[in-house]
């Protein structure tokens, strides 16, 4: 008996260990929004993420076509590094994502002008939204953008409420 227990212990520190590495790499195989991945590792898990410290424009947003899009070309069907940055406060898992060279995929779409850093994003990613703004880089090139987060909410309180 005293085996069993020690082999499950071993096993499930094992399992452990492995399902729950920070940095890990796989293979993007669906862009959903231009900051919402679906990946598989090397067990065929599927895994979904966002990434950490941006928000792009929702899908029917001015933008989110283009936003999926120059992620698509960054990283579909192409293995990337992840490291995981815990989660959201709606539980969904938040990542950063590193491509071949070391580019962090993140701050590519924030240099492009296509995602919102978050209220506690880097001071290296602030920087980047600052200077696509002063540019009037993609979202920053209409008067007045709705981040998509205000966006969310004004489509949640448009929906009909059913009784």
């Amino acid at each position: 008996m005293k085996h069993f227990f020690f082999f499950f212990f071993l096993s499930s520190s094992v399992v452990y260990s492995q399902t729950y590495e920070t940095t890990f790499t796989v293979k993007v195989v669906s862009v959903i929004d231009g900051n919402t991945l679906e990946v598989v590792d090397d067990n065929d898990n599927h895994l979904t993420f966002l990434l950490s410290e941006v928000d792009c424009p929702e899908i029917g947003q001015s933008l989110s076509e283009e936003a999926k899009s120059f992620t698509s070309d960054l990283v579909l069907k192409k293995k990337v590094i992840v490291q995981r940055k815990g989660k959201d406060w709606l539980g969904n898992k938040l990542a950063v994502v590193k491509l071949k060279k070391g580019t962090i995929l993140h701050e590519e779409l924030l240099k492009a002008g296509l995602a919102w850093a978050s209220k506690k994003a880097s001071n290296q990613s602030t920087s980047l939204q600052s200077n696509a703004k002063e540019r009037s880089l993609g979202i920053w090139s209409a008067a007045e953008p709705t981040p998509p987060w205000i966006f969310r909410r004004q489509q949640t309180m448009n929906q009909s409420k059913g009784r």
